[in-house]
């Protein structure tokens, strides 16, 4: 009997997930590892980043649930802690750009860089640079602590939205709302300001380091 035919029997059988497969080439059916090669990292940003001397630098990533679709991306001020959230229904580059496009729209004029870490969902980078005017860099590969106040703002969304609840229907009022109550708590190293009296009056604290 023929490999053929018995791989016809098999898959009418059920049984062709038994069977050994060929093996792939590497990188076949993969993700590509090396989607931001090209891209400016980390190490490339201006100081005053690092310095946290200005509002208008940010960074960036989306939470996903245990279970379900849809994606939480979520957006920081580093100087003051700003927060800005959003959502996508599937979390490809195409939707998370686009959503990133719509909730950051308003705050063109407060947006240097955007700091990612370098899931794919932050793939369309490029149309981000032009439609924000804003410089895009990218962490380092498994490195979350050179985006520390992203990973403390992720740290605090399962309080809102735990990671148990089908993310495709969160609505906007309730990132609204959660939003709002994440600004409008005062920080320690904001001297007991809120993060939202910041953003839009920077000059009258000193950061605590």
């Amino acid at each position: 009997m023929s490999h053929t035919t018995v791989y016809r029997y098999a898959r009418e059988l059920g049984l062709h997930s038994h069977l050994r497969q060929p093996k792939r080439r590497r990188g076949y059916g993969q993700r590509r590892t090396g989607r931001f090669a090209d891209r400016k990292p980390i190490q490339a940003r201006p100081p005053e980043v690092a310095e946290r001397s200005r509002i208008g630098d940010w960074e960036g990533d989306s939470v996903r649930p245990a279970r379900g679709t849809g994606a939480v991306i979520t957006l920081v001020e580093r100087r003051s802690g700003f927060v800005r959230l959003t959502w996508s229904p599937d979390g490809t580059a195409d939707a998370v750009s686009q959503a990133i496009e719509c909730r950051m729209d308003r705050l063109a004029d407060y947006i240097h860089t955007i700091t990612f870490d370098r899931g794919s969902e932050f793939a369309e980078d490029r149309r981000l640079e032009r439609s924000l005017k804003a410089a895009i860099y990218f962490a380092d590969p498994h490195s979350p602590w050179q985006r520390g106040c992203n990973e403390n703002l992720n740290g605090l969304l399962p309080q809102y939205f735990p990671r148990s609840r089908d993310f495709s229907t969160i609505t906007m009022e309730e990132l609204q709302a959660a939003e709002d109550r994440l600004n409008d708590r005062p920080r320690k190293r904001l001297g007991y300001l809120t993060p939202s009296e910041v953003f839009f009056n920077p000059n009258h604290i000193a950061l605590q380091r």
